[in-house]
């Protein structure tokens, strides 16, 4: 480390990562955590393997997929670090439009969009992935399976993006697996950029 980044306050130590150490980082100790519900997801597994993506599974409250710098107390990070942001992903707009036209129960909204306001309120950054390349089009055309119109569901999608989403990205499912590694690498890149926490052994690190 380069002393000249340490901030000692008391017994806590704040440390503002170097570009070099941001890389090392990244390149040994960055992990994707993907949730204990995800199904059908073999293809994206199957891209993180063949370019040595480590992963694990483990449940995430919000969002399918999210990112870990694991410990490293060579580097003085004591604990895993965590960070606001996920990728919420759908295998089609069948299931984007089956989840926005679920009832609801005696709560407020249906479970996604409750989902995403939690996130909301806890500062994630949610990505948004449906897995069709022509996503927007079926949309507009109704080539769906649901009850909901049309110019209703892209109204409810529109108000969505606008209020919870930092990104939403209509692709094909051979591309899922590089386009969560993209965005969730490039975000955790970004928060160790900004990043100026309390290092010492004894907090929690988690974020």
């Amino acid at each position: 480390m380069n002393t000249e980044e340490f901030l000692k306050d008391g017994d806590k130590v704040y440390y503002k990562f170097t570009d070099t150490e941001i890389n090392k980082l990244l390149k040994e100790n960055f992990k994707v955590i993907y949730d204990t519900r995800e199904q059908k997801n073999q293809h994206i597994l199957n891209y993180f393997d063949e370019k040595k993506i480590p992963y694990k599974k483990q449940k995430i409250d919000e969002g399918d997929y999210t990112a870990v710098i694991t410990k490293r107390p060579d580097m003085g990070i004591y604990r895993d670090l965590y960070f606001p942001v996920a990728v919420e992903r759908k295998n089609s707009v069948d299931e984007l439009a089956g989840n926005l036209a679920e009832e609801t129960d005696t709560r407020d909204d249906v479970r996604l969009v409750r989902e995403l306001q939690r996130a909301k309120t806890k500062g994630i950054k949610i990505y948004l992935i449906i897995e069709d390349k022509n996503g927007m089009e079926n949309i507009k055309k109704g080539n769906y399976r649901s009850l909901y119109s049309p110019k209703a569901l892209l109204g409810r999608l529109s108000s969505i993006q606008d209020l919870y989403l930092h990104d939403t990205l209509f692709i094909n499912n051979q591309d899922t697996g590089f386009e969560i590694y993209r965005k969730l690498y490039y975000s955790v890149r970004n928060f160790l950029k900004e990043l100026n926490t309390d290092i010492s052994p004894e907090v929690n690190l988690q974020l």
